[in-house]
């Protein structure tokens, strides 16, 4: 009985994986401009990759009785360094003022430029 509850669990969360990696997929090909694109991936690869290592810390812990803090550190890491990342990509494009569609909603954060001429 527990044996198909965990592995049930375990299969949803691939699943649930897989189809948040075929988004952040779709949302590269669909969206038009950089400011949009980086919202698809960074997501998807943040809840993505992260629910399939769950997924794989608990087949693992499951068959073999052993914890793997390696993954752990991996999954840990991961979230932390996409969406800073992200944050920065999007950050670097708003100031080398990277053209936007007019479909994107939210108004542009303007990057003060302002040299102290003494």
């Amino acid at each position: 009985m527990w044996q198909l509850i965990i592995e049930s669990v375990i299969a949803l969360l691939l699943v649930v994986g897989g189809l948040a990696a075929v988004t952040g997929a779709v949302g590269m090909l669909r969206f038009n401009d950089f400011y949009m694109r980086m919202h698809g991936p960074a997501m998807s690869s943040t809840v993505g990759v992260g629910a399939i290592i769950l997924a794989s810390i608990g087949f693992f812990w499951f068959h073999t009785h052993t914890f793997s803090a390696q993954e752990l550190i991996l999954m840990v890491l991961l979230m932390v360094t996409t969406p800073i990342s992200a944050h920065l990509l999007t950050m670097s494009a708003m100031h080398m003022k990277l053209p936007r569609q007019s479909n994107t909603q939210g108004g542009p954060f303007e990057i003060n430029e302002q040299i102290d001429q003494d």
